[in-house]
C-alpha cells in the first residue's frame, strides 16, 4: 500500500506544477513517503493518537518543570516528520531532501498532504514551526539567526519547534483586547499575561503578542515577540504551562493554557508592526490548514472506496450499487478538486516569494477561501465515508473516527469559518481581490467569473451589516468557481499531454453538480472506477458529460 501510488490526481498536478527537474527530485520522497504514510506513519499515528501527551508539572522533588511526557509513537513521527523529511525545515534552507536550493511549496505541501492522510496532529507543530520561521527570516533574520537556525535544523538534538500563542480568554477572535502586557527592561522584555489556547505549549521558539506601553489601544498597541523556553544561561523561562486541554481531535500533540509569569522576550521586527506581522504567520499557516483538510478527505474517500468494493450487500460490492456510486462520486470529485486549489496556492506562493507582485495578491485571497471552503467540506466528507463503512466506521479500531474528530478541528483553527469569512471581505474592501481572481482565473468560464465580478461590486455597496451576512455564501461561490477552473485547466493539460479523458470528465462532472446537485452525471457514474483509479476514459466520454 503507497498513499501516494493510490492517488490519481496527485502526480499529474507535480508534472504541470513543478519544473522537470524539481519533478524528478521529488519523486522517490512521494515513493518512500508515501509508502511510510500507508504503513509505518498510520500505525504510529493510532497509537500517538491513543495515548495522549500528559503534562508533569513538578519534578519528584517538588520542582516546577512544567515538561510534557510523550508516548514514544509521537516522538518516531516526529523523527520521521522534522528529521528524516524536513518538513518543517524545506522552506528556509537549501540541502534539505537533497533539494540544491529551499524546497518549493508546492513540494512541502505536497510531502505534507501524504503524511497528513496518515498523521493529523502532528502536522499543527510543524506548521507553527515552518511558519514561525518565516516571520523570523522576514522580519529580524539578525536578531534571531540562532532562533532560526533552530527552527530550520533537522538533526537530532538541534532542531527546536516553533508555536504561536495568541489567544486570550477574554478576546478571542478579537486579538485587540490581549492583555497580556509587555515592560521594557533595556536589554530584553518581561511579558506577563495568559494564554488560553496554546497549542505545542513546551515549543522551544513561542511567538506571541503582548501590549506595549505607550503604543495605543486595539491592535496596533501590540507588538510581537519571542519567547524562548529556555534562558540563555539554560534555565527554564517563567512559562507556566497550567493544564493541557482535553480535546476532540489532533489528540497525539498537546493544546493547553500557559502563563507569561514575567517571561523573558526579546522583540521581533517592528513592535509597531506586531499584529501585522503575525497576520502574515497566519496566512500561510492557513493554507497548511486547508491542505491538511484535503489530506483527511482524500484519506476518508480511499477508505470509503476501498471498503465499498470489499463489502458485498444484495449479492454485488457496494461499490456497484448505484445508490452508493451516486453517493461516492461527489465525494471523489471534491477531494480532487480540494488538491489542486491547495497546490494552485502554494504555487502562488512560491511565485510570490521570488517577488511577483500578482502571485502575491493571489495569495493574500487564495488562502483564506481555501480555509474557509475546505475545512467545512472536510467535516461533511469525513462524515459521509464514515456512514459507508457503518457500524465499524464508528468503532475507533478504524481510522473513520479520527478523522471525522480531526476534521472539526480545521474550521476552528487560527480562525473559524465567520472570521476568515469577513477576511475575505477585508481583502474585497482594500484590494478589490475578487476582481484579481476574475483576472486570474476569467479566460475559462469567463461568464461565470464576469457574473462573480459583478456580484462581487454590488455586495460591496451593500450596507456593511448586509455585507456581512452575504460574505459567506460569496465566499463558497469564488472558492468553487476556482476549483472548478482549475480542474478544467488541469483536465485540459492531461487530455493534449496523455489523451485520457478521465480529468476532464471529472472537471464537467464537478461543475454539474454545482451548477445542480440533483443533477445525474451518468457518463461519471458509469466510469466511477476509473475516476477512483487513475484509469483511462475515452475523450468521447468526457465531451458527451460537457455536453449534458
Amino acid at each position: 500500500m503507497n498513499f501516494a501510488d493510490q492517488d490519481p490526481a496527485l502526480r499529474p498536478l507535480l508534472d504541470r506544477l513543478l519544473d522537470p527537474e524539481d519533478r524528478a527530485r521529488v519523486e522517490p520522497l512521494l515513493s518512500r513517503l508515501g509508502a511510510l504514510a500507508a504503513g509505518e506513519v498510520d500505525q504510529l499515528a493510532a497509537q500517538a493518537d491513543a495515548h495522549p501527551p500528559r503534562l508533569r508539572p513538578y519534578s519528584r522533588d517538588g520542582e516546577r518543570i512544567d515538561a510534557i511526557d510523550y508516548h514514544p509513537a509521537h516522538d518516531r513521527l516526529a523523527a520521521i516528520a522534522y528529521e528524516d523529511f524536513g518538513l518543517a525545515a524545506m522552506s528556509h534552507r537549501p540541502g534539505v531532501a537533497g533539494w540544491p536550493t529551499v524546497v518549493p511549496h508546492v513540494v512541502k505541501h505536497a510531502l505534507s498532504y501524504l503524511f497528513v492522510q496518515a498523521e493529523f496532529g502532528l502536522a499543527c507543530p510543524l506548521s507553527m514551526t515552518d511558519s514561525a520561521a518565516r516571520i523570523l527570516r522576514l522580519f529580524d533574520p539578525e536578531r534571531h539567526a540562532a532562533a532560526l537556525e533552530a527552527l530550520t535544523s533537522t538533526e537530532p538534538g538541534v532542531r527546536a519547534t516553533g508555536a504561536m500563542f495568541i489567544t486570550e480568554r477574554q478576546g478571542g477572535t478579537d486579538v485587540g483586547l490581549t492583555q497580556t502586557r509587555a515592560s521594557d527592561h533595556h536589554t530584553h522584555w518581561r511579558l506577563t499575561g495568559h494564554k488560553w489556547f496554546a497549542s505545542n505549549p513546551d515549543a522551544d521558539v513561542i511567538l506571541t503578542l503582548a501590549r506595549v506601553p505607550g503604543q495605543g489601544e486595539g491592535t496596533r498597541g501590540l507588538g510581537m515577540f519571542l519567547v524562548p523556553r529556555l534562558l540563555p544561561d539554560g534555565s527554564l523561562n517563567a512559562i507556566r504551562i497550567d493544564r493541557l486541554k482535553d480535546k476532540l481531535g489532533s489528540r497525539s500533540i498537546p493544546s493547553g493554557e500557559v502563563t507569561f509569569d514575567g517571561a523573558y522576550a526579546q522583540p521581533v521586527g517592528e513592535l509597531a508592526h506586531g499584529f501585522r506581522q503575525m497576520a502574515e504567520m497566519l496566512n500561510v499557516s492557513r493554507l497548511s490548514n486547508a491542505m491538511r483538510s484535503t489530506a483527511l478527505m482524500r484519506r476518508a474517500v480511499f477508505e470509503a472506496v476501498q471498503h465499498s468494493r470489499t463489502r458485498h450487500v444484495f449479492g454485488r460490492p457496494l461499490f456497484d450499487q448505484p445508490l452508493m456510486r451516486m453517493t461516492l462520486l461527489p465525494l471523489l470529485v471534491e477531494a480532487e478538486a480540494g488538491l489542486g486549489f491547495v497546490l494552485e496556492a502554494a504555487a502562488r506562493l512560491d511565485a510570490a516569494d521570488r517577488g511577483d507582485g500578482p502571485s502575491r495578491e493571489l495569495v493574500r485571497i487564495l488562502t483564506p477561501l481555501a480555509k474557509f471552503t475546505l475545512c467545512k467540506r472536510a467535516r461533511f466528507v469525513t462524515g459521509e465515508t464514515m456512514e459507508i463503512r457503518g457500524g465499524n466506521g464508528y468503532i475507533e479500531d478504524w481510522v473513520d473516527p479520527r478523522l471525522l474528530r480531526d476534521a472539526h478541528l480545521g474550521s476552528i483553527w487560527e480562525g473559524s469559518s465567520n472570521v476568515i469569512a469577513l477576511d475575505v471581505l477585508r481583502c474585497m474592501r482594500r484590494e478589490s481581490s475578487h476582481h484579481a481572481l476574475a483576472d486570474a482565473y476569467g479566460a475559462r468560464m469567463s461568464g461565470h467569473w464576469h457574473a462573480l465580478r459583478a456580484k462581487g461590486d454590488w455586495i460591496l455597496d451593500l450596507p456593511e451589516n448586509e455585507q456581512h451576512m452575504l460574505i459567506g455564501g460569496y465566499a463558497n461561490q469564488l472558492s468553487h468557481a476556482i476549483m472548478a477552473t482549475l480542474l478544467l485547466e488541469q483536465a485540459q493539460w492531461e487530455a493534449d499531454l496523455t489523451g485520457n479523458g478521465r480529468k476532464l470528465l471529472l472537471a464537467h462532472t464537478y461543475r454539474s453538480l454545482q451548477d445542480d446537485p440533483g443533477t445525474l452525471p451518468l457518463p461519471a457514474l458509469e466510469h466511477l472506477a476509473d475516476l477512483a483509479d487513475g484509469g483511462h476514459v475515452p475523450l468521447s466520454v468526457a465531451k458527451e458529460a460537457a455536453d449534458v
